[in-house]
């Protein structure tokens, strides 16, 4: 096996980057390490500008030469990725290896300027300052480009399965028994709901994410020293602003993670729901409610031809248990560093593409599987009908409202612990003491016509 090309997915260590390759391929621009480069450039493109444009500070930039930075990261490609990791790595015959991945971005980005700018490029900045930024513009695009427009396909799914088959009745299981009947379309709007009030919680996680630009403590104590007559606290808010961020005015050399642990885990959420729907979904298809429609030429099963497996469903619970399991590690991993930095969190952060992308591969499954499904109609309303001690519920809720004492104990006594029919309730009926009104409306009592105002409940969506 040792003659695999490297670059073959058949190579790859992980299946994101083999196996599961096409469908993480959305997130390369965002996660990737050529993702992460591109994003350090942009900072410190930026930041060059910045400093170009405060008046106290003597870092002069032409219109041209304004422009032809502007250039630099428009233009920037996989090449220039490629020749940043050789600064670092290897090195060049005008740079030594950095060894260091942020000082190489430095040094890249002064191939691309005239030499009088090299001492502005990175001024005052610790690799923190550049890294923290540029881990937090990959997430918001991630997140807002590829992982809420994956979440919103599955939302629209479930609200268009729920609006159409809103008066579908189907036998309601608590504690895995036979309860009061709902319809399909009010459960799969209830997940819609739910899935609508996770995503919120990560818009609004995405929103919140925060910047530091403060030096190698958190003190602007390298700036302050250049330039004391500089308000370096408000340069730092206005820039860190202008890139889309909120403002961390307090900070060791690290940005307190505390914004990215709450995306984390407001992902953790989205996740949580949809393991719920796929665990629903897989015993609805175990107990025929659901059927799936086939791919010519998929094989369900190697020794049984009959099968069609709920495979995506199953794909799905799979990648999104990983992802909340990676997604938590993070959560309780980056919100820590000892004293004012170490590194462990560094390598760490390396990792939430891949949590993204277990999370993308559970989005597609999930959203592939529900194009699949079918309601089967008749073996619902078939189990209902043969689960008549269902309307027990109602029986004796309308004999409390005529004022019947032991109604609750009247039909547990009738139904509890055997199976009954009509018949038996009719029988039941016919020896109260009641209106002949209220038994007329008890008899008009079946499984398929109690479900309340299920298919209402939809319009809540």
């Amino acid at each position: 096996m040792n003659d695999l090309p490297r670059e073959s997915p058949l190579a790859a260590v992980s299946p994101l980057d083999g196996r599961y390759a096409g469908k993480t391929a959305d997130l390369v621009p965002y996660a990737s390490e050529a993702a992460l480069i591109e994003a350090r450039l942009r900072v410190e493109v930026e930041y060059l500008l910045a400093l170009g444009d405060h008046d106290a500070v003597d870092c002069t930039l032409s219109a041209e030469e304004r422009a032809h930075l502007r250039t630099v990261l428009e233009e920037f490609d996989a090449d220039d990725a490629r020749l940043v990791k050789q600064i670092e790595t290897e090195g060049t015959e005008q740079f030594s290896a950095t060894r260091h991945d942020v000082k190489a971005v430095e040094y890249f980005l002064r191939t691309e300027t005239p030499e009088r700018l090299h001492p502005w490029i990175h001024f005052g900045l610790t690799s923190e300052d550049v890294n923290n930024l540029a881990h937090r513009l990959n997430a918001i695009r991630a997140v807002e480009d590829v992982l809420l427009p994956a979440i919103a396909e599955i939302r629209d799914a479930l609200t268009g399965m729920a609006r159409e088959h809103r008066d579908l009745p189907m036998l309601a299981r608590t504690h895995g028994q036979p309860a009061t009947p709902t319809t399909f379309g009010k459960e799969m709007a209830v997940f819609a709901a739910r899935l609508g009030r996770a995503q919120a919680r990560v818009r609004a996680a995405t929103a919140d994410l925060s910047g530091k630009l403060a030096g190698a403590s958190g003190t602007y104590a390298a700036h302050v020293a250049a330039y004391p007559e500089v308000d370096w606290p408000v340069f730092a808010r206005q820039f860190v602003e202008s890139l889309g961020l909120e403002h961390t005015p307090l900070a060791t050399q690290v940005n307190p993670c505390d914004d990215l642990a709450a995306l984390f885990d407001a992902l953790s959420g989205v996740n949580n729901v949809l393991l719920d729907l796929d665990r629903d979904i897989w015993r609805y298809v175990s107990d025929r409610y659901l059927g799936q429609e086939s791919e010519a030429g998929e094989t369900g099963s190697s020794t049984m031809p009959h099968k069609v497996n709920p495979i995506d469903f199953e794909n799905s619970e799979g990648n999104l248990s990983k992802a909340n399991s990676d997604l938590t590690f993070l959560r309780d991993y980056v919100t820590t560093s000892r004293l004012q930095r170490d590194l462990s969190d560094s390598t760490v952060k390396r990792n939430v593409g891949a949590a993204f992308a277990h999370c993308l591969i559970g989005y597609r499954k999930t959203t592939a599987g529900l194009g699949k499904l079918v309601p089967n109609e008749q073996v619902m309303r078939e189990e209902l009908e043969d689960t008549p001690e269902i309307i027990g519920e109602a029986v004796q809720t309308i004999l409390r409202r005529e004022g019947d004492t032991e109604a609750y104990e009247r039909v547990k006594e009738l139904t509890r612990g055997r199976r009954v029919t009509l018949a038996d309730f009719r029988d039941l009926f016919a020896e109260l003491d009641v209106d002949e009104s209220v038994r007329e409306e008890l008899a008009a009592l079946e499984p398929t016509g109690y479900t309340g105002i299920a298919s209402a409940l939809v319009d809540e969506l």
